[in-house]
């Protein structure tokens, strides 16, 4: 029996901790596919959040306390049934761009800082949520996303190649490092890319020919055991070495109000990202099992999870589309499979952690880069290329900036440059002018569009195809007043089809009322159709009802058409009309 969508409960307990909602309906038949769902993802996130607090500049084990807080938050406060909440590579590397920039001093101020930029995030999700702001993420248009995550991944396996090569990462944005690298390879030890090499091929392998078994774990366990056999740490090859074992403490960290206000954009860009890519991937799921997300409840639930990882140390948490599809595909049926790996992370962190120790540092640098060589998605840029060029070359420009300039810096080009192509289209619609279909009765198409439809001589039907704004109003006027002065006869009527507002600004009205008054001293009468009731009384307390007449405000196009043809009629008796509905 599949699970059915959480109902809303009948208090306010439910709305805000979802979890009471399901947990008192739990049936124990489902229990056998979430038990094997927590310990399979336990086993494919132990790896993953140890090389992502690497990818952060953070200890192992701050990889392992993030699992402590975020999957048992999330799964009490969350509404997605199989959204697996963990660090993730793109946050890690947000994380560290940020904190690097600050320049800590050392290990324990650069811990304060991140643990600040993590616990700030938290706090923007959270009143974010409350002020129910889930419609934030329109600002991340697709390619942008995919271009700057796509920009990432190049960045974050550039900066694993010198751990796989047992070399120090150079200087400087991707390419330089890069370069770098080539520059140093002759310094390379051999044993240590051999190392990191075979965990590679093993990791791809096993994805590929079985992909059910947990990768990750299997290559980890057999990376300690092989690097603890042999001795590996003295044939010049870095392992992690000693990890804490023990619960860790609970603190808030203090930020000085200069590092405060410079980690605050940060946190804040690292919250969008984080919270596209775990919205997206929780629709993913709640489509396929036929249930619904709550966007704002979601980042609520999101912020409690990153406010904990912070305090316990931690990383910057969010949802992954690959650890869900795992946690789905092994048989999740409700939140409690995170809750179960929640609770065997916690027995890692109490008695498991020695094991760790001598895990070599290239086999790290091989799991972060075969993670983030899934969000290498070339055929989705080919596919943008095919649709829409332009956005591709968006999607393109975000990957550039963030090999070239800096992650943060990349994000923020990508968000405004993709704003301003939304508002230059925007400001420029395209203008519809209007004719009867002679094969249908009452239906009105586009000329332009339409080659066996004709415009009705004496009368204009004009219907911009972006609802009218500030940025847009007078280029709609000018085309207007255009069409007017290239039409094949003199225009006695113009009809203006507004269904496109719910309401005008300050600036439309004017432009409007301009178009009027300009209208009116030309001997041309103006209509408006489609009239909003916001629009309609706009147009009431602005003056602009007045200059055009409430009597020429038509409910439907027909009825304004009929209305031009009438003072076309009296301005011009007799004028043939191509076209003419009847």
């Amino acid at each position: 029996m599949e699970p059915k969508e959480h109902p809303p409960g009948p208090g306010r307990l439910s709305r805000w901790v979802p979890i009471a909602s399901w947990l008192p309906r739990y049936q124990r038949g489902w229990l056998a596919g979430d038990a094997i769902a927590g310990f399979t993802i336990w086993g494919l996130l132990i790896p993953e959040m140890i090389a992502y607090a690497s990818l952060a500049g953070l200890p192992p084990q701050a990889g392992l306390y993030t699992l402590l807080a975020s999957l048992a938050l999330y799964a009490i406060f969350g509404t997605s049934r199989q959204l697996v909440v963990a660090g993730t590579s793109a946050s890690a590397v947000l994380v560290f761009s940020a904190v690097t920039a600050l320049g800590p001093k050392n290990a324990a101020s650069y811990a304060t800082l991140a643990a600040g930029m993590i616990t700030l995030a938290g706090l923007i999700f959270i009143v974010a949520g409350l002020l129910r702001l889930g419609f934030i993420t329109a600002f991340l248009s697709r390619p942008v996303m995919e271009g700057f995550v796509f920009g990432l991944a190049i960045f974050v396996a550039v900066s694993q190649l010198p751990k796989l090569f047992g070399l120090k990462k150079g200087p400087g944005d991707t390419v330089r490092q890069f370069a770098y690298l080539v520059a140093h390879l002759g310094q390379a030890s051999l044993t240590t890319f051999a190392v990191g090499a075979v965990a590679l091929v093993l990791l791809f392998a096993l994805e590929r020919y079985l992909p059910r078994l947990p990768g990750g774990l299997i290559v980890l366990a057999a990376a300690i055991a092989i690097s603890a056999g042999l001795g590996l740490s003295g044939h010049g090859v870095k392992v992690v070495g000693t990890i804490p074992t023990g619960l860790p403490g609970v603190s808030w960290p203090h930020l000085k109000l200069d590092d405060l206000w410079v980690l605050l954009p940060s946190a804040a860009g690292m919250m969008l990202v984080i919270f596209s890519e775990a919205l997206g991937a929780g629709q993913t799921f709640a489509d396929k099992h036929g249930y619904r997300l709550e966007s704002s409840q979601e980042m609520i639930a999101l912020g409690l999870a990153n406010l904990g990882s912070g305090m316990l140390g931690g990383l910057a948490c969010g949802g992954s589309l690959s650890q869900s599809a795992v946690n789905d595909g092994a048989g999740a049926r409700t939140e409690a499979s995170p809750i179960i790996a929640a609770a065997l992370s916690l027995v890692t962190v109490i008695a498991l952690t020695p094991l760790f120790t001598d895990l070599p540092e290239a086999v790290l640098a091989a799991l972060i880069i075969h993670a983030v060589s899934h969000l290498m998605k070339a055929g989705e840029m080919r596919r943008f290329h095919q649709l829409v060029p332009r956005e591709f070359w968006l999607a393109m420009l975000t990957l550039l900036a963030v090999i070239v300039l800096d992650v943060l810096p990349a994000l923020i080009l990508g968000v405004v440059v993709a704003l301003l192509l939304l508002i230059y289209r925007a400001s420029r619609p395209r203008i519809s002018m209007l004719g009867a279909d002679p094969a249908a009765e009452g239906v009105f198409l586009d000329v332009r569009r339409h080659p066996g439809v004709q415009p009705v001589p004496g009368e204009l039907i004009i219907r911009p195809d972006a609802p009218l704004f500030y940025a847009n109003a007078e280029l709609v006027r000018d085309a207007i007043e255009q069409d007017i002065g290239s039409a094949t006869s003199p225009v006695h009527a113009v009809v203006l089809v507004l269904d496109g507002n719910d309401d005008l600004d300050i600036t439309s009205t004017e432009q409007l009322g301009k178009l009027a008054e300009n209208l009116q001293a030309r001997n041309i009468a103006l209509g408006l159709v489609h009239v909003h009731g916001p629009v309609l009384q706009m147009a009431e307390r602005s003056g602009l009802l007045a200059k055009v007449g409430a009597d020429r405000v038509f409910p439907t196009v027909p009825a304004a058409a009929a209305w031009a043809r009438s003072v076309a009629d009296a301005a011009a008796p007799g004028l043939g009309r191509s076209g003419d509905p009847g």
